[in-house]
């Protein structure tokens, strides 16, 4: 059975740079087989791996709309599950699913179902399923990912930062779905910037398992366009959040 790791917070903390980095990070352990989904509506996760993405998600739903678009003899549910199958981006070292941006008008709820039943049948023949979410968790909320183990909610070194990772922390409490471990992570710290939030952080309830310093490879990397994936091994962002990891033995 998969352990299911979802990473959440507004846009612009280092969501994804610390998805790609806990990636690269039970690739290089060797902790099994890894699917990971990019949940996120300006989806990067791909770009962050290094990985080409041809479709997402929210096309599938979308054609399913379209009673011309299933060929006749597949149901609904059938016609996902093969639409998923291409969608799916296959590597040696990890897979990837993109959800894609918002759906247009109309109920989506039975796809949508389709959708999770798909993806937890999916889920199945992982060890690690690791989702880059958007702040509103929408679909977690959907039950698209139907558990989290382990959350990691990621806030940049601001009180704003930390205020929204709260609200975050909220939502998560108001979800029906069942997330069972819920953390704090602070990046682009400075040396005193714990200090200075620890009176936010401690209002939000939530439990700082650690922080990622502001890192000048990262953003060198971003402003090339390579993919955080390929950092140096002694970039200060990846032995951060390495040491995370190691600490909750992932």
């Amino acid at each position: 059975m998969a352990t299911h790791i979802a990473v959440a917070g507004k846009g612009g903390t280092g969501k994804t740079t610390f998805s790609a980095l806990m990636i690269r990070y039970l690739v290089e352990k060797r902790k099994g087989d890894i699917l990971a989904v990019d949940a996120d509506p300006n989806a990067n996760l791909n770009e962050a791996l290094g990985l080409k993405v041809e479709t997402v998600i929210a096309d599938i739903l979308d054609d399913t709309k379209d009673p011309k678009a299933i060929p006749e003899g597949m149901t609904k549910g059938m016609f996902i599950e093969y639409k998923l199958s291409h969608a799916l981006v296959e590597t040696k070292d990890v897979d990837l699913l993109v959800m894609g941006g918002p759906q247009g008008p109309g109920c989506y709820c039975y796809p949508n179902d389709l959708l999770r039943k798909a993806i937890e049948t999916l889920s199945q023949n992982y060890d690690y399923v690791v989702m880059d979410n958007e702040a509103g968790l929408e679909h977690i909320s959907r039950g698209t990912i139907p558990r989290v183990e382990h959350m990691f909610v990621i806030s940049d070194a601001s009180a704003r930062g930390v205020r929204s990772a709260g609200r975050v922390h909220d939502l998560v409490k108001n979800l029906n779905s069942k997330v069972d471990n819920i953390y704090l992570v602070v990046t682009k710290t400075s040396e005193d910037s714990l200090s200075l939030l620890r009176g936010e952080i401690e209002q939000t309830g939530l439990t700082l398992i650690g922080s990622v310093p502001q890192d000048v490879k990262v953003t060198e990397f971003d402003v090339q366009g390579k993919p955080l994936f390929t950092l140096p091994a002694d970039s200060p962002a990846v032995q951060s959040v390495y040491s995370i990891l190691d600490h909750l033995r992932l």
